[in-house]
């Protein structure tokens, strides 16, 4: 393959991750505070919420075999499995290598929810929080045009879609301070409902 088309399939396929782990996590919050509208029910949130996180895991399976595949960086397998063990910007790709690492105990927990339980699955749902930032930042000091106009800005509205999203639900939890724990915890009446 290419040396050019490969770098263009991992940065392309890194900026789409990018965005739709983004939209994952702002569908997330807007899930647990049930937003909705007559237009818009609750359930297409948590379908599209599901939805989206596993074109996430796709498009980041791309961008991560891609850039080991590169002859240009030499990553190899290790990198993409051990945080910080790259030559290549150690910093940056050990950065990428934790959130995937988060995003696959989220992805492992959700298939074995059922064994686990409600509350540890929730508890390792949580990374998610954490995967997101770190995914980012992993952005910003990783490739050769990480500091480009349309990258940035991507970036950017990403940045802004999630704070605009969290900024919200804290809002939303300020009037009720309950509210957040009464709407997860009802979340899970439902869930065991449905069963």
């Amino acid at each position: 393959m290419d040396n050019t088309l490969l770098w263009y399939t991992t940065r392309g396929a890194g900026a789409v991750t990018l965005v739709l782990l983004s939209a994952v996590v702002v569908l997330g919050i807007l899930s647990v505070l049930r937003v909705q509208s007559a237009g818009w029910p609750r359930f297409l949130t948590v379908g599209l919420h599901r939805n989206l996180a596993l074109m996430t895991i796709v498009f980041l399976a791309l961008h991560i075999v891609t850039a080991v595949i590169d002859p240009f960086t030499h990553l190899g397998w290790l990198a993409a499995v051990v945080p910080f063990s790259s030559y290549y910007r150690t910093f940056w790709l050990g950065l990428g290598t934790v959130a995937f690492e988060l995003l696959l105990a989220i992805v492992v927990t959700s298939l074995v929810r059922g064994f686990i339980g409600q509350s540890a699955w929730r508890l390792v749902h949580w990374l998610s929080y954490a995967s997101w930032p770190v995914a980012v930042l992993h952005g910003f000091g990783t490739g050769t045009d990480a500091w480009s106009a349309w990258l940035f800005g991507l970036q950017a509205v990403c940045i802004v879609s999630v704070a605009a999203a969290a900024g919200y639900r804290l809002m939303a939890g300020s009037r009720d301070p309950l509210a957040a724990a009464r709407s997860s915890f009802q979340a899970g009446v439902d869930r065991r409902e449905s069963k």
